[in-house]
């Protein structure tokens, strides 16, 4: 009991952070393009894990190497560059919306590729928390959203966290959590840091007042929404189910209620009981599956 109520403890505090990580994209992408914004993110989370690789290095063996770096391609370096290009077409509402797919794809590759074996009680949680989600988002736009080609970058990233969630949980749950994220930075990390430095990123970031209060936007957004939110989402799969883990998407929103109430926006009864919904899928999303 006293574990689970933890796993939700964490849940909730994932939701804050990834939820908060579109506005602080958004103060990136005022000096700098998608591209930079997303190659300083993991440029930045990279060196913050550096003191914890060699460790990492001496836990990892062989049979971690394939699933290391499906995680670090999956899971970090692709939905970063298509998150970021995204938020410059995509209103960040939108995004939560569609980022609330990657629990689906999570249940749907569980079944038919790991092996999984979720309770009815987790595919109705699943629902709605989804319809949930929708009710939110959809309320909050006034009734319009827009679909274009940008949304299905979006639907790309969150069927690649799924992979990457899947794959935490059924190859590297022998491995801790903070090991994982470093092996899967220190990949992907050297390639972000030979892509920045061939840009003009520097010369923005000394130049004008604009690139360094960015930069510290992207660095917030590479410390606590990149580097440290990754190391406790992966104890988060490894100490409960990947389906569960994956519902902090559906929290997600929650947050963007909060960022509206910090602009001044109205919050309406209709958004409390989005709330309420989104809270009861995840509380069934979390029921033990038959596997566990």
């Amino acid at each position: 009991m006293e574990k689970s109520f933890k796993n939700y403890i964490i849940l909730i505090l994932l939701s804050v952070v990834w939820g908060s990580s579109f506005i602080l994209m958004k103060r990136g992408l005022v000096a700098y393009d998608y591209m930079q914004v997303a190659a300083l993110r993991l440029f930045i989370a990279f060196l913050s894990l550096t003191p914890f690789m060699l460790n990492a290095i001496k836990a990892v063996q062989r049979k971690h190497l394939l699933a290391i770096v499906a995680m670090a391609l999956f899971g970090n370096g692709m939905p970063a560059f298509l998150f970021t290009k995204a938020q410059t077409e995509l209103d960040s509402s939108v995004i939560g919306i569609l980022n609330s797919l990657v629990p689906l794809f999570t249940l749907l590759l569980g079944v038919y590729f790991f092996k999984t074996k979720p309770t009815k009680r987790n595919i109705a949680g699943i629902i709605i928390g989804l319809f949930g989600a929708v009710v939110l988002v959809y309320s909050t736009m006034g009734g319009g959203i827009e679909i274009n080609n940008y949304v299905f970058l979006v639907i790309l990233a969150t069927v690649m966290y799924a992979i990457s969630i899947n794959v935490i949980k059924k190859y590297l749950h022998d491995l801790d959590a903070l090991s994982i994220t470093a092996l899967a930075f220190l990949l992907i990390g050297p390639l972000s840091t030979i892509y920045i430095f061939n840009t003009n990123f520097l010369e923005i970031a000394t130049t004008t007042n604009q690139g360094i209060i960015a930069l510290g936007y992207i660095a917030l957004l590479a410390v606590a929404c990149t580097s440290a939110a990754v190391v406790i989402f992966n104890k988060l799969i490894s100490q409960s189910t990947a389906i569960f883990a994956s519902s902090v998407t559906y929290l997600i929103p929650i947050v963007a209620i909060f960022w509206g109430i910090v602009d001044g926006e109205k919050v309406a009864l209709i958004h409390l009981l989005s709330v309420v919904i989104i809270l009861s899928g995840v509380y069934l999303v979390n029921k033990k599956s038959p596997n566990k």
